[in-house]
Protein backbone atom coordinates (compact mmCIF):
# COMPACT_ATOMS: atom_id res chain seq x y z
CA UNK A 1 0.00 0.00 0.00
CA UNK A 2 1.25 3.45 -0.70
CA UNK A 3 3.08 5.54 2.50
CA UNK A 4 0.46 8.46 1.90
CA UNK A 5 -2.69 6.59 1.67
CA UNK A 6 -1.53 4.02 4.77
CA UNK A 7 -0.87 7.52 6.52
CA UNK A 8 -4.33 8.07 6.76
CA UNK A 9 -5.91 4.39 6.21
CA UNK A 10 -6.22 1.56 8.14
CA UNK A 11 -4.98 -1.38 6.17
CA UNK A 12 -6.60 -4.00 8.64
CA UNK A 13 -9.64 -1.73 8.54
CA UNK A 14 -9.65 -1.19 4.51
CA UNK A 15 -9.29 -5.68 4.66
CA UNK A 16 -12.26 -6.11 7.34
CA UNK A 17 -14.38 -3.39 5.62
CA UNK A 18 -13.93 -5.19 2.16
CA UNK A 19 -14.93 -8.58 3.80
CA UNK A 20 -18.32 -6.41 5.15
CA UNK A 21 -18.79 -5.02 1.88
CA UNK A 22 -18.64 -8.43 0.34
CA UNK A 23 -21.47 -9.80 2.69
CA UNK A 24 -23.90 -6.75 1.78
CA UNK A 25 -24.35 -8.05 -1.03
CA UNK A 26 -26.20 -11.22 0.21
CA UNK A 27 -29.92 -10.98 -0.28
CA UNK A 28 -32.50 -9.97 2.80
CA UNK A 29 -35.94 -9.27 2.96
CA UNK A 30 -37.45 -7.20 0.27
CA UNK A 31 -35.21 -6.38 -3.11
CA UNK A 32 -32.91 -3.41 -3.33
CA UNK A 33 -32.20 -0.65 -6.23
CA UNK A 34 -28.75 0.01 -6.63
CA UNK A 35 -29.32 2.90 -5.24
CA UNK A 36 -30.13 1.42 -2.12
CA UNK A 37 -27.21 -1.09 -1.83
CA UNK A 38 -24.47 1.21 -2.85
CA UNK A 39 -26.05 2.76 1.30
CA UNK A 40 -26.04 -1.01 2.26
CA UNK A 41 -22.72 -1.32 0.98
CA UNK A 42 -21.22 1.98 2.07
CA UNK A 43 -22.41 1.58 5.72
CA UNK A 44 -21.05 -1.81 5.94
CA UNK A 45 -17.85 -0.95 4.30
CA UNK A 46 -17.88 1.94 7.01
CA UNK A 47 -18.74 -0.66 9.83
CA UNK A 48 -16.16 -2.91 9.04
CA UNK A 49 -13.68 -0.26 8.84
CA UNK A 50 -14.38 1.02 11.67
CA UNK A 51 -14.11 -2.28 13.73
CA UNK A 52 -10.61 -2.90 11.90
CA UNK A 53 -9.55 0.03 13.33
CA UNK A 54 -10.93 -0.54 16.85
CA UNK A 55 -9.33 -3.97 16.55
CA UNK A 56 -5.66 -2.12 16.19
CA UNK A 57 -6.27 0.28 19.01
CA UNK A 58 -7.43 -2.19 21.76
CA UNK A 59 -4.53 -4.37 20.33
CA UNK A 60 -2.07 -1.54 21.13
CA UNK A 61 -3.76 -0.58 24.21
CA UNK A 62 -3.57 -4.02 26.16
CA UNK A 63 0.25 -3.82 24.44
CA UNK A 64 -0.13 -7.73 23.15
CA UNK A 65 2.64 -8.76 21.09
CA UNK A 66 2.45 -8.27 17.56
CA UNK A 67 4.13 -10.94 14.47
CA UNK A 68 7.06 -9.79 12.36
CA UNK A 69 6.89 -6.90 10.31
CA UNK A 70 7.53 -9.44 6.98
CA UNK A 71 5.03 -11.90 8.47
CA UNK A 72 2.63 -9.38 9.10
CA UNK A 73 2.80 -7.58 5.89
CA UNK A 74 2.41 -11.18 3.99
CA UNK A 75 -0.95 -12.00 6.44
CA UNK A 76 -2.39 -8.85 4.97
CA UNK A 77 -1.17 -9.40 1.50
CA UNK A 78 -3.22 -13.01 1.63
CA UNK A 79 -6.16 -11.89 3.45
CA UNK A 80 -6.55 -8.83 0.49
CA UNK A 81 -6.78 -11.28 -2.08
CA UNK A 82 -9.41 -13.20 -0.17
CA UNK A 83 -11.25 -10.35 0.56
CA UNK A 84 -11.65 -9.09 -3.42
CA UNK A 85 -12.04 -12.78 -4.40
CA UNK A 86 -14.94 -12.88 -1.89
CA UNK A 87 -15.89 -9.62 -3.17
CA UNK A 88 -16.02 -9.99 -7.02
CA UNK A 89 -17.93 -13.50 -6.20
CA UNK A 90 -21.02 -11.73 -4.10
CA UNK A 91 -20.89 -8.79 -6.54
CA UNK A 92 -21.13 -11.47 -9.47
CA UNK A 93 -23.99 -13.11 -7.32
CA UNK A 94 -25.95 -10.05 -6.39
CA UNK A 95 -28.09 -9.81 -9.73
CA UNK A 96 -29.15 -13.63 -9.12
CA UNK A 97 -29.76 -13.30 -5.32
CA UNK A 98 -31.67 -9.89 -6.25
CA UNK A 99 -34.13 -11.84 -8.95
CA UNK A 100 -34.90 -14.26 -6.62
CA UNK A 101 -35.95 -11.55 -4.32
CA UNK A 102 -38.28 -9.77 -6.64
CA UNK A 103 -39.69 -13.47 -7.76
CA UNK A 104 -40.82 -14.02 -4.46
CA UNK A 105 -42.64 -10.97 -3.70
CA UNK A 106 -44.07 -11.22 -7.63
CA UNK A 107 -41.99 -8.25 -9.14
CA UNK A 108 -40.71 -8.15 -12.41
CA UNK A 109 -36.87 -9.05 -13.12
CA UNK A 110 -34.91 -5.71 -12.51
CA UNK A 111 -32.63 -4.19 -14.59
CA UNK A 112 -29.00 -5.92 -13.27
CA UNK A 113 -26.42 -5.07 -11.56
CA UNK A 114 -25.33 -1.54 -11.86
CA UNK A 115 -21.50 -1.41 -10.12
CA UNK A 116 -20.53 2.07 -11.17
CA UNK A 117 -24.03 2.85 -9.70
CA UNK A 118 -23.40 0.86 -6.23
CA UNK A 119 -19.55 1.89 -6.25
CA UNK A 120 -20.20 5.47 -6.22
CA UNK A 121 -22.62 5.38 -3.45
CA UNK A 122 -21.23 2.98 -1.46
CA UNK A 123 -17.47 4.86 -1.90
CA UNK A 124 -19.07 8.56 -1.48
CA UNK A 125 -21.01 7.33 1.76
CA UNK A 126 -17.93 5.60 3.18
CA UNK A 127 -15.41 8.59 2.53
CA UNK A 128 -18.11 11.20 4.75
CA UNK A 129 -18.45 8.27 7.22
CA UNK A 130 -14.65 7.98 7.03
CA UNK A 131 -14.10 11.55 7.37
CA UNK A 132 -15.96 11.78 10.43
CA UNK A 133 -14.28 9.25 12.13
CA UNK A 134 -11.07 10.68 11.15
CA UNK A 135 -12.38 14.17 13.31
CA UNK A 136 -12.89 11.94 16.06
CA UNK A 137 -10.06 9.90 16.01
CA UNK A 138 -8.33 13.25 16.14
CA UNK A 139 -10.08 14.69 18.65
CA UNK A 140 -9.64 11.66 20.91
CA UNK A 141 -5.86 12.04 20.27
CA UNK A 142 -5.77 15.39 21.62
CA UNK A 143 -7.99 14.94 24.74
CA UNK A 144 -6.29 12.29 25.82
CA UNK A 145 -2.91 14.25 25.49
CA UNK A 146 -3.97 16.52 27.40
CA UNK A 147 -5.20 14.64 30.24
CA UNK A 148 -2.21 12.53 30.27
CA UNK A 149 -0.72 15.55 31.80
CA UNK A 150 -2.61 14.72 35.27
CA UNK A 151 -3.52 10.85 34.86
CA UNK A 152 -1.51 7.49 33.87
CA UNK A 153 -1.86 7.01 29.91
CA UNK A 154 -4.38 4.18 30.24
CA UNK A 155 -6.53 6.35 32.20
CA UNK A 156 -6.41 9.03 29.50
CA UNK A 157 -7.01 7.11 26.56
CA UNK A 158 -10.50 5.87 28.15
CA UNK A 159 -11.03 9.18 29.63
CA UNK A 160 -10.13 10.59 26.07
CA UNK A 161 -12.61 8.34 24.46
CA UNK A 162 -15.67 9.17 26.66
CA UNK A 163 -15.17 12.58 26.18
CA UNK A 164 -15.03 12.17 22.31
CA UNK A 165 -17.73 10.51 22.48
CA UNK A 166 -19.19 13.03 24.43
CA UNK A 167 -18.71 16.03 22.48
CA UNK A 168 -19.76 14.83 19.35
CA UNK A 169 -23.28 13.53 20.33
CA UNK A 170 -23.45 17.00 21.30
CA UNK A 171 -22.58 18.34 17.93
CA UNK A 172 -24.78 15.69 16.40
CA UNK A 173 -27.60 15.64 18.43
CA UNK A 174 -27.48 19.48 19.26
CA UNK A 175 -26.80 21.11 16.03
CA UNK A 176 -27.09 18.58 13.40
CA UNK A 177 -29.62 16.69 14.51
CA UNK A 178 -32.18 19.86 15.49
CA UNK A 179 -31.25 21.67 12.17
CA UNK A 180 -32.47 18.76 9.94
CA UNK A 181 -35.07 18.00 12.05
CA UNK A 182 -36.17 21.59 12.24
CA UNK A 183 -36.06 21.53 8.77
CA UNK A 184 -38.27 18.22 8.08
CA UNK A 185 -41.05 19.77 10.73
CA UNK A 186 -41.61 23.12 8.46
CA UNK A 187 -41.26 21.08 5.09
CA UNK A 188 -44.42 18.56 6.25
CA UNK A 189 -46.08 20.97 7.96
CA UNK A 190 -46.88 23.02 4.60
CA UNK A 191 -47.03 19.69 2.79
CA UNK A 192 -49.97 19.10 5.58
CA UNK A 193 -51.44 22.08 4.80
CA UNK A 194 -51.58 21.54 1.21
CA UNK A 195 -55.65 22.13 0.45
CA UNK A 196 -56.21 19.71 -2.81
CA UNK A 197 -58.35 20.93 -6.05
CA UNK A 198 -59.75 17.23 -6.19
CA UNK A 199 -60.12 16.79 -3.28
CA UNK A 200 -63.75 19.04 -2.60
CA UNK A 201 -65.25 19.64 0.61
CA UNK A 202 -67.97 17.29 1.20
CA UNK A 203 -71.78 18.44 0.66
CA UNK A 204 -73.47 15.90 2.97
CA UNK A 205 -74.04 17.66 6.26
CA UNK A 206 -73.71 14.37 8.11
CA UNK A 207 -69.97 14.17 6.52
CA UNK A 208 -67.26 15.93 9.01
CA UNK A 209 -65.75 18.73 7.42
CA UNK A 210 -69.12 19.42 6.02
CA UNK A 211 -70.62 22.85 6.24
CA UNK A 212 -73.02 21.84 9.65
CA UNK A 213 -69.62 19.58 10.64
CA UNK A 214 -68.03 20.72 14.02
CA UNK A 215 -64.96 19.54 11.83
CA UNK A 216 -63.90 22.46 9.73
CA UNK A 217 -62.50 21.20 6.62
CA UNK A 218 -59.23 22.87 6.36
CA UNK A 219 -58.18 22.38 9.61
CA UNK A 220 -58.12 18.02 8.93
CA UNK A 221 -54.98 18.44 7.77
CA UNK A 222 -54.34 16.92 3.85
CA UNK A 223 -53.96 13.23 5.31
CA UNK A 224 -57.49 13.56 6.82
CA UNK A 225 -59.24 15.52 4.16
CA UNK A 226 -58.08 12.43 1.85
CA UNK A 227 -59.48 9.88 4.26
CA UNK A 228 -62.86 11.25 4.61
CA UNK A 229 -63.07 12.43 0.65
CA UNK A 230 -62.20 8.69 0.23
CA UNK A 231 -65.28 7.49 2.48
CA UNK A 232 -67.81 5.23 -0.14
CA UNK A 233 -70.94 5.66 -0.78
CA UNK A 234 -73.78 3.69 -0.20
CA UNK A 235 -75.13 3.35 -4.00
CA UNK A 236 -71.60 2.43 -4.79
CA UNK A 237 -71.59 -0.23 -1.84
CA UNK A 238 -75.11 -1.05 -2.88
CA UNK A 239 -74.36 -1.89 -6.74
CA UNK A 240 -71.49 -3.81 -5.69
CA UNK A 241 -73.56 -5.76 -3.03
CA UNK A 242 -76.43 -5.91 -5.18
CA UNK A 243 -78.87 -4.95 -1.90
CA UNK A 244 -79.35 -2.09 0.73
CA UNK A 245 -76.39 -0.70 1.86
CA UNK A 246 -75.99 2.15 4.70
CA UNK A 247 -73.36 5.27 4.41
CA UNK A 248 -70.49 4.70 6.31
CA UNK A 249 -69.50 7.47 8.79
CA UNK A 250 -65.77 8.63 8.61
CA UNK A 251 -64.75 11.28 11.58
CA UNK A 252 -60.97 12.77 11.27
CA UNK A 253 -59.55 15.36 13.85
CA UNK A 254 -56.60 16.68 12.81
CA UNK A 255 -53.96 18.54 14.64
CA UNK A 256 -54.87 22.10 13.73
CA UNK A 257 -57.86 21.96 15.96
CA UNK A 258 -55.92 22.34 19.32
CA UNK A 259 -52.73 21.57 20.69
CA UNK A 260 -54.54 19.82 23.59
CA UNK A 261 -55.37 16.00 23.20
CA UNK A 262 -57.85 15.96 25.12
CA UNK A 263 -59.79 18.81 23.16
CA UNK A 264 -58.88 17.23 19.98
CA UNK A 265 -60.57 13.75 21.61
CA UNK A 266 -63.55 15.22 22.73
CA UNK A 267 -64.97 17.03 19.74
CA UNK A 268 -64.20 13.79 17.62
CA UNK A 269 -66.67 12.04 20.25
CA UNK A 270 -68.99 15.18 19.83
CA UNK A 271 -68.48 14.36 16.30
CA UNK A 272 -69.04 10.77 16.27
CA UNK A 273 -72.77 11.59 18.08
CA UNK A 274 -73.68 14.42 15.84
CA UNK A 275 -73.15 11.75 12.70
CA UNK A 276 -74.84 8.60 14.38
CA UNK A 277 -72.02 6.72 14.49
CA UNK A 278 -73.15 4.95 17.83
CA UNK A 279 -76.20 3.75 15.66
CA UNK A 280 -74.25 1.74 13.33
CA UNK A 281 -72.94 -1.66 14.06
CA UNK A 282 -69.38 -1.40 14.01
CA UNK A 283 -67.11 1.21 15.06
CA UNK A 284 -63.60 1.27 14.57
CA UNK A 285 -60.71 3.23 16.48
CA UNK A 286 -58.31 4.03 14.02
CA UNK A 287 -54.50 5.31 14.85
CA UNK A 288 -52.85 6.45 11.88
CA UNK A 289 -49.18 6.43 11.00
CA UNK A 290 -47.14 9.71 11.73
CA UNK A 291 -48.12 12.19 9.07
CA UNK A 292 -52.13 11.38 10.03
CA UNK A 293 -52.19 8.73 7.02
CA UNK A 294 -54.58 5.75 7.13
CA UNK A 295 -54.09 2.94 4.85
CA UNK A 296 -57.20 2.94 2.77
CA UNK A 297 -58.23 -0.55 2.52
CA UNK A 298 -57.67 -1.23 6.27
CA UNK A 299 -60.95 0.33 6.78
CA UNK A 300 -62.48 0.11 3.39
CA UNK A 301 -62.73 -3.63 3.42
CA UNK A 302 -65.00 -3.79 6.78
CA UNK A 303 -67.10 -0.88 5.28
CA UNK A 304 -68.08 -3.42 2.39
CA UNK A 305 -68.55 -6.67 4.66
CA UNK A 306 -70.54 -5.08 6.96
CA UNK A 307 -72.86 -2.95 4.53
CA UNK A 308 -72.01 0.02 5.29
CA UNK A 309 -72.72 -0.02 9.06
CA UNK A 310 -69.25 1.35 9.61
CA UNK A 311 -68.81 4.53 11.68
CA UNK A 312 -64.44 4.99 12.31
CA UNK A 313 -62.44 8.01 13.77
CA UNK A 314 -58.96 8.56 13.76
CA UNK A 315 -57.13 11.73 15.13
CA UNK A 316 -53.76 12.77 13.92
CA UNK A 317 -50.53 13.64 16.54
CA UNK A 318 -47.90 14.78 13.56
CA UNK A 319 -47.36 15.82 10.64
CA UNK A 320 -44.04 14.25 10.32
CA UNK A 321 -43.70 10.82 8.82
CA UNK A 322 -43.31 8.13 11.38
CA UNK A 323 -39.28 7.19 11.37
CA UNK A 324 -39.51 10.82 12.69
CA UNK A 325 -42.49 11.37 14.39
CA UNK A 326 -41.06 8.40 16.80
CA UNK A 327 -37.35 10.43 17.00
CA UNK A 328 -38.85 14.13 17.49
CA UNK A 329 -42.23 14.08 19.43
CA UNK A 330 -42.01 10.85 21.32
CA UNK A 331 -45.20 9.88 23.16
CA UNK A 332 -47.48 12.02 21.00
CA UNK A 333 -48.79 9.71 19.37
CA UNK A 334 -49.85 7.41 22.14
CA UNK A 335 -51.14 10.42 24.15
CA UNK A 336 -53.56 11.43 21.32
CA UNK A 337 -54.44 7.53 21.15
CA UNK A 338 -54.72 7.24 24.33
CA UNK A 339 -57.06 10.22 25.13
CA UNK A 340 -59.24 9.44 21.83
CA UNK A 341 -60.30 5.96 23.38
CA UNK A 342 -60.70 7.20 26.25
CA UNK A 343 -63.69 9.64 25.79
CA UNK A 344 -64.83 7.13 22.69
CA UNK A 345 -64.64 3.74 25.10
CA UNK A 346 -66.01 5.94 28.50
CA UNK A 347 -69.27 7.29 26.12
CA UNK A 348 -69.35 3.82 24.60
CA UNK A 349 -69.60 2.13 27.66
CA UNK A 350 -72.81 4.00 29.13
CA UNK A 351 -74.50 2.63 26.24
CA UNK A 352 -76.85 -0.55 26.54
CA UNK A 353 -74.24 -3.52 25.56
CA UNK A 354 -77.35 -4.89 23.42
CA UNK A 355 -77.71 -1.32 21.59
CA UNK A 356 -74.18 0.08 21.14
CA UNK A 357 -71.54 -1.06 18.71
CA UNK A 358 -69.23 -3.57 18.08
CA UNK A 359 -66.15 -1.73 18.93
CA UNK A 360 -62.71 -2.35 17.14
CA UNK A 361 -59.03 -0.56 17.14
CA UNK A 362 -56.52 -1.00 14.50
CA UNK A 363 -53.71 0.59 13.66
CA UNK A 364 -50.90 -0.01 10.68
CA UNK A 365 -47.04 0.45 11.68
CA UNK A 366 -46.72 3.38 13.87
CA UNK A 367 -50.24 3.19 14.04
CA UNK A 368 -50.83 -0.27 15.64
CA UNK A 369 -47.81 0.50 17.68
CA UNK A 370 -49.88 3.71 19.55
CA UNK A 371 -53.09 1.91 19.14
CA UNK A 372 -51.35 -0.85 21.48
CA UNK A 373 -50.60 1.59 23.69
CA UNK A 374 -53.94 3.65 23.87
CA UNK A 375 -55.55 1.86 26.85
CA UNK A 376 -54.66 -0.80 29.86
CA UNK A 377 -56.21 -4.05 30.20
CA UNK A 378 -57.04 -3.53 33.63
CA UNK A 379 -59.22 -0.50 32.77
CA UNK A 380 -61.47 -2.92 30.33
CA UNK A 381 -61.67 -5.76 31.93
CA UNK A 382 -65.03 -5.62 33.07
CA UNK A 383 -66.30 -4.21 29.97
CA UNK A 384 -64.06 -5.29 27.38
CA UNK A 385 -64.44 -3.80 23.68
CA UNK A 386 -64.28 -6.47 21.05
CA UNK A 387 -60.51 -6.38 20.31
CA UNK A 388 -58.30 -5.11 17.45
CA UNK A 389 -56.04 -5.16 14.22
CA UNK A 390 -52.92 -4.46 14.39
CA UNK A 391 -51.08 -4.61 10.96
CA UNK A 392 -47.41 -4.59 10.17
CA UNK A 393 -46.31 -3.69 13.96
CA UNK A 394 -42.91 -2.87 14.68
CA UNK A 395 -40.64 -5.05 16.89
CA UNK A 396 -40.91 -2.31 19.73
CA UNK A 397 -44.71 -2.76 20.08
CA UNK A 398 -44.90 -4.20 23.83
CA UNK A 399 -47.85 -6.97 23.57
CA UNK A 400 -46.22 -8.24 20.08
CA UNK A 401 -42.87 -8.67 21.12
CA UNK A 402 -44.33 -10.45 24.44
CA UNK A 403 -46.64 -12.62 22.19
CA UNK A 404 -43.90 -13.49 20.06
CA UNK A 405 -41.26 -14.50 22.63
CA UNK A 406 -44.48 -16.57 24.24
CA UNK A 407 -45.02 -18.07 21.55
CA UNK A 408 -45.98 -21.87 21.03
CA UNK A 409 -42.87 -24.14 20.85
CA UNK A 410 -42.71 -25.01 17.25
CA UNK A 411 -44.43 -22.36 15.41
CA UNK A 412 -42.06 -19.86 13.69
CA UNK A 413 -41.90 -16.30 15.02
CA UNK A 414 -43.54 -14.94 11.79
CA UNK A 415 -46.88 -16.75 12.62
CA UNK A 416 -46.96 -17.36 16.16
CA UNK A 417 -49.15 -19.25 17.73
CA UNK A 418 -50.24 -18.04 21.56
CA UNK A 419 -51.33 -20.58 24.14
CA UNK A 420 -54.75 -22.17 22.49
CA UNK A 421 -55.58 -18.99 20.50
CA UNK A 422 -58.76 -17.93 22.19
CA UNK A 423 -57.60 -14.35 22.10
CA UNK A 424 -54.24 -13.49 20.14
CA UNK A 425 -53.56 -14.95 16.51
CA UNK A 426 -51.65 -14.21 13.56
CA UNK A 427 -51.80 -13.86 9.73
CA UNK A 428 -50.06 -13.43 6.79
CA UNK A 429 -50.74 -14.21 2.89
CA UNK A 430 -52.03 -17.77 3.83
CA UNK A 431 -54.17 -17.23 6.38
CA UNK A 432 -53.67 -18.35 10.08
CA UNK A 433 -56.54 -16.80 12.29
CA UNK A 434 -58.61 -19.77 11.69
CA UNK A 435 -55.98 -21.39 13.37
CA UNK A 436 -56.27 -22.29 17.18
CA UNK A 437 -57.20 -25.46 19.31
CA UNK A 438 -60.07 -23.25 21.33
CA UNK A 439 -62.59 -21.02 19.55
CA UNK A 440 -61.51 -17.67 19.15
CA UNK A 441 -63.20 -15.77 22.71
CA UNK A 442 -65.28 -12.79 22.70
CA UNK A 443 -62.30 -10.35 23.11
CA UNK A 444 -59.63 -10.96 19.74
CA UNK A 445 -56.35 -9.49 18.87
CA UNK A 446 -55.20 -10.44 15.45
CA UNK A 447 -52.26 -9.76 14.08
CA UNK A 448 -51.46 -9.28 9.93
CA UNK A 449 -47.77 -9.51 9.18
CA UNK A 450 -45.26 -10.47 6.10
CA UNK A 451 -42.35 -12.24 7.19
CA UNK A 452 -41.05 -9.77 4.44
CA UNK A 453 -41.74 -7.03 6.65
CA UNK A 454 -38.08 -4.94 7.80
CA UNK A 455 -40.25 -2.77 9.80
CA UNK A 456 -41.71 -5.82 11.63
CA UNK A 457 -38.65 -8.37 12.06
CA UNK A 458 -35.89 -5.04 12.35
CA UNK A 459 -34.26 -5.68 16.07
CA UNK A 460 -31.21 -3.92 16.50
CA UNK A 461 -30.49 -7.04 18.43
CA UNK A 462 -29.23 -8.72 15.38
CA UNK A 463 -26.30 -6.30 15.77
CA UNK A 464 -24.66 -9.92 17.43
CA UNK A 465 -27.20 -12.44 16.96
CA UNK A 466 -29.67 -14.32 14.53
CA UNK A 467 -33.22 -13.48 14.98
CA UNK A 468 -35.59 -16.38 15.49
CA UNK A 469 -37.21 -15.52 11.93
CA UNK A 470 -34.44 -16.86 10.37
CA UNK A 471 -34.66 -20.19 11.75
CA UNK A 472 -36.47 -22.92 9.46
CA UNK A 473 -39.36 -23.12 9.07
CA UNK A 474 -39.17 -19.24 6.74
CA UNK A 475 -41.74 -17.27 5.76
CA UNK A 476 -42.98 -17.98 2.54
CA UNK A 477 -41.89 -14.76 1.13
CA UNK A 478 -38.72 -15.03 2.79
CA UNK A 479 -35.27 -16.27 0.59
CA UNK A 480 -33.91 -19.54 1.26
CA UNK A 481 -30.53 -17.95 0.76
CA UNK A 482 -30.63 -15.08 3.20
CA UNK A 483 -28.11 -15.45 5.99
CA UNK A 484 -27.40 -13.80 9.34
CA UNK A 485 -23.78 -11.67 9.49
CA UNK A 486 -22.90 -9.65 12.68
CA UNK A 487 -23.44 -6.29 11.98
CA UNK A 488 -23.71 -6.76 8.41
CA UNK A 489 -27.46 -8.03 8.37
CA UNK A 490 -28.23 -5.31 10.85
CA UNK A 491 -27.30 -2.79 8.19
CA UNK A 492 -29.16 -4.54 5.66
CA UNK A 493 -32.37 -4.83 7.74
CA UNK A 494 -32.19 -0.92 8.39
CA UNK A 495 -32.32 0.00 4.43
CA UNK A 496 -34.59 -2.15 4.00
CA UNK A 497 -37.06 -0.42 5.86
CA UNK A 498 -36.70 2.17 3.29
CA UNK A 499 -37.32 -0.28 0.52
CA UNK A 500 -40.14 -2.02 2.60
CA UNK A 501 -42.88 0.08 1.09
CA UNK A 502 -41.81 -0.19 -2.38
CA UNK A 503 -42.67 -3.96 -2.50
CA UNK A 504 -45.91 -5.20 -4.25
CA UNK A 505 -49.50 -4.73 -2.27
CA UNK A 506 -48.74 -8.53 0.03
CA UNK A 507 -45.47 -7.98 0.85
CA UNK A 508 -43.10 -6.26 2.21
CA UNK A 509 -44.80 -3.39 4.33
CA UNK A 510 -47.37 -2.88 1.97
CA UNK A 511 -50.69 -4.95 3.27
CA UNK A 512 -53.19 -5.99 0.44
CA UNK A 513 -56.98 -5.35 0.36
CA UNK A 514 -57.63 -9.27 0.61
CA UNK A 515 -55.58 -9.83 3.27
CA UNK A 516 -57.77 -6.80 5.29
CA UNK A 517 -60.90 -8.97 3.74
CA UNK A 518 -59.39 -11.90 5.47
CA UNK A 519 -58.65 -10.69 8.80
CA UNK A 520 -61.44 -8.48 9.33
CA UNK A 521 -63.73 -11.46 7.94
CA UNK A 522 -62.33 -13.29 10.83
CA UNK A 523 -62.34 -10.71 13.31
CA UNK A 524 -65.71 -9.59 12.95
CA UNK A 525 -68.09 -12.48 11.60
CA UNK A 526 -70.26 -10.57 8.92
CA UNK A 527 -73.23 -12.65 8.24
CA UNK A 528 -74.59 -13.32 4.93
CA UNK A 529 -71.10 -13.68 3.14
CA UNK A 530 -70.21 -17.01 0.83
CA UNK A 531 -66.42 -17.78 -0.20
CA UNK A 532 -67.65 -16.90 -3.75
CA UNK A 533 -68.87 -13.39 -2.87
CA UNK A 534 -65.94 -13.04 -0.63
CA UNK A 535 -63.47 -13.69 -3.69
CA UNK A 536 -65.51 -11.25 -5.84
CA UNK A 537 -65.11 -8.62 -3.16
CA UNK A 538 -61.76 -9.37 -2.73
CA UNK A 539 -60.92 -8.90 -7.09
CA UNK A 540 -63.06 -6.05 -6.71
CA UNK A 541 -61.32 -4.38 -4.15
CA UNK A 542 -57.63 -5.68 -6.08
CA UNK A 543 -58.51 -4.09 -8.97
CA UNK A 544 -59.32 -0.35 -7.19
CA UNK A 545 -56.22 -0.38 -5.19
CA UNK A 546 -53.75 -1.01 -8.10
CA UNK A 547 -55.77 1.92 -9.94
CA UNK A 548 -55.41 4.27 -6.95
CA UNK A 549 -51.80 3.18 -6.79
CA UNK A 550 -51.30 4.35 -10.70
CA UNK A 551 -52.73 7.40 -9.62
CA UNK A 552 -50.64 7.91 -6.46
CA UNK A 553 -53.73 8.26 -4.32
CA UNK A 554 -51.45 7.08 -1.31
CA UNK A 555 -49.71 9.21 0.38
CA UNK A 556 -46.00 8.84 0.07
CA UNK A 557 -44.24 5.92 2.47
CA UNK A 558 -41.52 6.79 4.98
CA UNK A 559 -40.27 3.95 7.81
CA UNK A 560 -41.00 4.28 11.14
CA UNK A 561 -39.27 2.26 13.19
CA UNK A 562 -38.83 1.98 12.52
CA UNK A 563 -42.03 2.95 9.45
CA UNK A 564 -43.33 2.89 8.76
CA UNK A 565 -45.89 3.89 6.36
CA UNK A 566 -46.35 7.66 5.60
Amino acid sequence: MDMKIAEYFSTTGLLVGTFFLALSMTPTLVPRTAVLQGIVSGGALAAGYGLGVLGEALWAYLELPSAPRRVWLKLKGGAAVLCLIVTVLFMWQWSTWQGEVRALVEMPPGDGFQPLTVGAIALALFLVLWALGWKFKALWRRLSAKLGRFVPHKVSVVLGLLLSLYVFWLVVDGVLFSVLMRSADSSYRQVDAVIEADVPPPTDTLQAGSAASLLDWEQMGREGRRYVAAEPRADSLEAFLGEPAAQPRRVYVGMHVSDDVDVRAELALEELQRVGAFDRSVLVLITPTGTGWVDPPSIETIEYLHRGEVASVAAQYSHLPSALALLMEGDHGAEMAQALFRVVYGHWTTLPPDERPALYLNGLSLGALNSDRSFDFFDIINDPFQGALWVGPPFRQHTWRSVTDQREPGSPAWRPRFRDGSVVRFMNQDGGLEEGRAPWGPFRIAYLQYASDPITFFDPMMLTQEPDWMQSPRGPDVSDNLSWYPVVTMLQLAVDMLAGTSAPRGYGHEYAASHYIDAWYALTEPEGWTGAELDRLREHLATEDEQARRASYSSPSTPTFVPTAP
